[in-house]
């Protein structure tokens, strides 16, 4: 006990001695000059406020070219070339928000993959569970993600021929996702394949 408060002693002491010295070396502050009699004393120039002077916003180029069930034909201009377009579908939950997006564009035929497709889901999810996607009662195929951003995160994924015939002939794709907060649940999303088979002929073919 006396060494404790030996060091205690010794910690004030050298508190006290820094506060003193910082006190002794202060600068005092000069007093202010009076102006003389006749003379005005020049005011400070008020500092200068920045102002934003905007920028033009981009609009988005995309736009819808046709609607084929329940999937759209969402376009990008490529300038003299031919648009690029893709299917498109929002997906949203029971009360109509909308919390994920599908889209899917062919690729050359006499590949093992004949379309590609990308699904954007909510931030918050739980990347180590992969994105499970299903057909109707069929097996479900789990899909890495990508990347994530601030608009959500997102799995490209390929689809074989046998993956695009049974869409042509489902009626539900369903994805499932676990959120990263309830690791133990899973929310499951349904997409419509209502009008698949027109939308698939009607997207473009990306060759890059």
């Amino acid at each position: 006990m006396p060494r404790l408060l030996s060091s205690l002693s010794l910690a004030a002491l050298l508190a006290m001695a820094t506060t003193l010295s910082a006190q002794t070396t202060t600068t005092e502050t000069p007093p202010a000059v009076e102006p003389a009699p006749g003379e005005t004393q020049a005011e400070t120039p008020a500092p200068a406020i920045e102002l934003d002077t905007g920028r033009e916003v981009r609009q988005d180029p995309s736009f819808i070219r046709e609607e084929h069930g329940d999937w759209q034909i969402k376009c990008f201009p490529a300038g003299d070339n031919e648009d690029l377009c893709q299917m498109y579908q929002l997906l949203t939950e029971a009360a109509g928000n909308p919390v994920a997006e599908f889209s899917l564009y062919r690729l050359p035929p006499g590949g093992p993959v004949v379309a590609g497709a990308t699904l954007a889901v909510p931030l918050g999810t739980l990347l180590t569970e992969e994105v499970k996607v299903s057909i109707d009662s069929g097996k479900a195929k789990s899909y890495a993600y990508s990347f994530c951003t601030m608009g959500g995160c997102f799995a490209r994924i390929g689809l074989s021929q046998a993956d695009v015939d049974a869409m042509k002939s489902g009626v539900t794709a369903t994805i499932e996702i676990v959120p990263a907060q309830a690791p133990d649940q899973k929310v499951r999303i349904s997409a419509s394949l209502k009008g698949f088979t027109a939308a698939f002929e009607a997207a473009s073919v990306l060759n890059n």
